[in-house]
């Protein structure tokens, strides 16, 4: 078997099962990539491949309520403890000791909060989409409410147990392509007022229903791609991925002891330049509770699913990023890129779900742009 291909395999963990992706030399440095919402480990299919042939082992977990990794009832099974505990728990399967956490969106809290709750099990931590946020002083949801009033807001719709559930599992392929297609950027990631207005409505509508419906298929997912998506949350269902929204207080509440606390590895975001998530929770509002923190890396042209809309960007950002800590001599975030085409090719499907096998496949980098880093001294504020 070529260590490009991945070991696909269950795992046994803090009390359930989590489906992994193994790729690259066992004895290598290990890098555990941890996906969002709605997201699998499939969504690091353009990772797994360029960081094995960095020389890193690369462990993939269909996160706890994702894919084919266990599905707990229990709303609070999806807390902030356990999630972490299920990273720390896959360590232990595997052997190891240490490993560099890599998140996205949701995963990417897991991560943050991870490097506080077991640092020494945390070689170093990289976030996208979602920057560290320190712990606000009173409930997320009551801060929330406070923001929107009686306006919608998705984080509180997805509360009620049942609600967002069948709203999202009514129709799979209509969520997903909404979802994942029509929230890529089109420029500015500063919505109009009147789309705004649309959106947070308090009008009786559902999530679904306001989310726009793409034209086409970006450039970055084929239908290839999207079906392998839609097959999987068809089976599944969207309620695991919605219980972790439902434990923004319990994890709060179980969180107390950390709220002064600084993530003490070296740490690293990424983040596409148009990603509306910047807006809410800009990068700088962390930064002081980021004691080695690399950087910020802000890719031109890209939205919310950056690892899959400028994967070659979001590579070239984690391999110098892993380099450095390696003391080793990579390709740094922020270097020029070359004249090329901006999507990966398409022709062929990246993943195949048999034995699963993630194939590299060539693709050129977006350009990106290094915040307040130490391979750029050019700082750079989220574009608004």
């Amino acid at each position: 078997m070529s260590t490009h291909e991945a070991r696909v395999r269950s795992i046994a963990t803090n009390g359930i099962s989590l489906q992994v992706h193994d790729a690259g030399d066992e004895d290598a440095p290990l890098v555990v990539l941890a996906h969002g919402f709605p997201e699998l480990a499939y969504s690091w299919r353009h990772q797994v491949p360029a960081l094995v042939e960095a020389g890193y082992r690369v462990v993939a977990p269909d996160q706890r309520g994702y894919g084919d990794s266990s599905r707990p009832e229990a709303v609070d099974s999806y807390d902030i403890v356990h999630l972490c505990g299920d990273l720390t728990g896959l360590l232990d399967s595997l052997g190891a000791d240490t490993a560099v956490f890599v998140g996205h969106d949701w995963g990417s809290m897991v991560v943050w909060n991870l490097a506080l709750i077991a640092p020494e099990r945390v070689r170093a931590v990289v976030g996208m989409s979602v920057p560290f946020m320190p712990r606000p002083g009173i409930p997320p949801t009551e801060l929330m409410r406070n923001m929107v009033g009686d306006s919608f807001f998705y984080i509180l719709y997805f509360q009620e147990p049942g609600v967002a559930d069948a709203d999202l599992g009514a129709d799979p392929a209509t969520t997903l392509r909404r979802m994942l297609a029509g929230l890529s950027p089109s420029g500015s990631p500063v919505p109009s007022a009147e789309d705004l207005a649309s959106v947070m409505a308090g009008d009786g509508r559902g999530f679904v229903e306001r989310l726009p419906e793409p034209d086409h298929l970006p450039a970055w997912l084929s239908q290839t791609e999207l079906d392998h998506y839609v097959q999987v949350y068809r089976r599944t269902g969207f309620t695991g991925g919605i219980n972790w929204y439902r434990n923004f207080d319990r994890n709060w509440e179980l969180t107390g002891h950390l709220a002064d606390s600084h993530v003490s590895v070296p740490s690293l975001f990424i983040a596409g330049r148009a990603d509306p998530v910047l807006l809410m929770s800009p990068p700088m509002i962390g930064e002081p509770f980021l004691d080695d923190h690399r950087g910020d890396v802000l890719i031109d042209g890209a939205g919310h699913w950056v690892q899959q809309e400028a994967p070659e960007a979001v590579n070239e950002a984690l391999i110098g990023f892993l380099s450095e800590l390696d003391g080793s001599h990579g390709t740094a975030p922020g270097a020029p890129a070359e004249d090329h085409d901006d999507h990966p090719d398409h022709t062929a499907n990246p993943y195949t779900t048999g034995p699963g096998h993630f194939e590299a496949r060539p693709s050129r980098a977006r350009g990106a742009s290094k915040a307040g880093s130490r391979w750029s001294p050019a700082r750079h504020a989220p574009a608004a």
